[in-house]
C-alpha cells in the first residue's frame, strides 16, 4: 500500500513539474499571431486620412536624349488645384524659358550651323537645328499635373538636308552670281571683307536649311581679327570694329535672290550704300540685325566667296543635275 501511494505521488509531480516548466514553443507561436490578426483587424478600423493615403504629386522633366531628369515640379505648390490658369501660365513661362532660355541658364533650341568643305574638299560638320516644341511640352506637363509622372521635353533635330555622295558634284555649275567692288585703300574695311568672306566660303546650303549670316560668321571682334573701319549706324558714319561686312551681306543677298529662297530676315542701312542699288542691300550687326533665309528648293547648293584685290564674287554652284531645280521660273 506504501508503495502505491509514493507511486501516485510521483505521478502528480511529474504532471505539475510538466506544468510549471510554461508554455512550448508552438503555442507561444501560435499566440503571437493571434495578437497580430487582433492588431491588425484594429487597424482596419481606424480611420485614413487623404493625406495619408496620397503621395506628393511631383513632375519630372526628362531631357530624352540623356534621360536626366533636368527639374521636378510640384503642381499644388503652383496652385494646381485652386487656379488652373494661373498654373498653366507658370507652365508656359517654364516652357518658354526650357527652349529659349534666361538669364541664367541657356535654352534647347538652337540655331543649324552648315557643314562647309575645307581647302581639301572635306565636309567640317556644323550642327544640327533643335527646337523644343513649347505648346507640346505644356500640353504634356499639364496632363501628368493630376497623377505626377515623368514628362520628356518633345525636342525635335533637323540635319541638314543633303546626301554625302553629292558633295563632289557640288562645285560643278555655277547657277548665281553677283559682284561688287570697293575701293582698295580702305584696308580695314576690305580686311573685314575678306575675313567675312572667307566665312561663308564653302557652305553647304541643304534643302530646307536655313542660313543666317551672323550664326556662320560669328562675332566681328578683335580677337577673331576684325579691324576698324566705317560703318553706318542710325543714319550717321562712325567707326567701329568689323565696318564693311554688310558688303558682304548684301552681296550674298543679291547672289541667292537670284535661286528659290525664302528671305527670313533682312534689313536695310539707315542710309543708302554705294556698292549695291537702293533697297538691295542686307545690314547685319552681331548679336543684333541677322540676314536670313531658307532653301526652298529640293536640292542642295554650295556658296563661294571669291575676294580680290578690289572686288568680291559670290557665286551659287551645284550638281549639275540639280540646275534646273535651282534656276527661277
Amino acid at each position: 500500500m506504501k508503495k502505491k501511494w509514493m507511486t501516485t505521488l510521483c505521478i502528480i509531480c511529474s504532471i505539475g513539474l510538466v506544468g510549471c516548466q510554461g508554455k512550448s514553443e508552438d503555442e507561444k507561436k501560435q499566440e503571437q499571431q493571434i495578437q497580430e490578426s487582433k492588431q491588425k483587424a484594429e487597424d482596419v478600423k481606424k480611420p485614413v486620412t487623404f493625406e495619408q493615403q496620397m503621395e506628393p504629386v511631383v513632375v519630372e522633366i526628362v531631357d530624352p536624349s540623356t534621360k536626366a531628369i533636368i527639374q521636378t515640379i510640384s503642381p499644388k505648390e503652383m496652385d494646381y488645384e485652386s487656379n488652373r490658369q494661373s498654373y498653366t501660365k507658370q507652365i508656359e513661362q517654364l516652357a518658354k524659358d526650357l527652349a529659349r532660355g534666361n538669364e541664367k541658364t541657356a535654352g534647347y533650341d538652337k540655331r543649324m550651323i552648315l557643314d562647309k568643305l575645307d581647302d581639301q574638299g572635306k565636309v567640317i560638320k556644323g550642327s544640327p537645328l533643335i527646337v523644343l516644341k513649347e505648346s507640346e511640352l505644356v500640353e504634356r506637363i499639364l496632363e501628368a499635373s493630376a497623377t505626377g509622372g515623368k514628362v520628356e521635353m518633345p525636342l525635335y533635330v533637323t540635319e541638314s538636308g543633303y546626301y554625302f555622295e553629292d558633295i563632289p558634284y557640288l562645285e560643278d555649275v555655277v547657277v548665281a552670281s553677283y559682284t561688287t567692288y570697293f575701293n582698295t585703300h580702305d584696308v580695314g574695311r576690305n580686311k573685314n571683307i575678306e575675313l567675312s568672306a572667307k566665312a561663308i566660303n564653302n557652305v553647304i546650303v541643304g534643302s530646307g536649311d536655313n542660313f543666317s549670316f551672323n550664326t556662320v560668321v560669328g562675332p566681328r571682334d578683335e580677337v577673331n581679327g576684325y579691324q576698324p573701319a566705317p560703318e553706318i549706324i542710325n543714319k550717321k558714319v562712325v567707326m567701329g570694329i568689323g565696318g564693311g561686312i554688310c558688303q558682304t551681306s548684301s552681296t550674298l543677298f543679291n547672289a541667292v535672290d537670284q535661286i528659290p529662297v525664302k528671305f527670313v530676315e533682312r534689313h536695310h542701312h539707315s542710309l543708302d550704300v554705294g556698292y549695291v542699288p537702293k533697297g538691295r542691300d542686307a545690314t547685319v550687326s552681331y548679336g543684333g540685325l541677322d540676314f536670313r533665309f531658307q532653301n526652298t528648293a529640293d536640292v542642295p547648293f554650295l556658296i563661294k566667296a571669291n575676294f580680290s584685290k578690289n572686288s568680291l564674287t559670290i557665286e551659287i554652284r551645284t550638281a549639275e543635275k540639280y540646275v534646273a531645280v535651282l534656276k527661277k521660273t
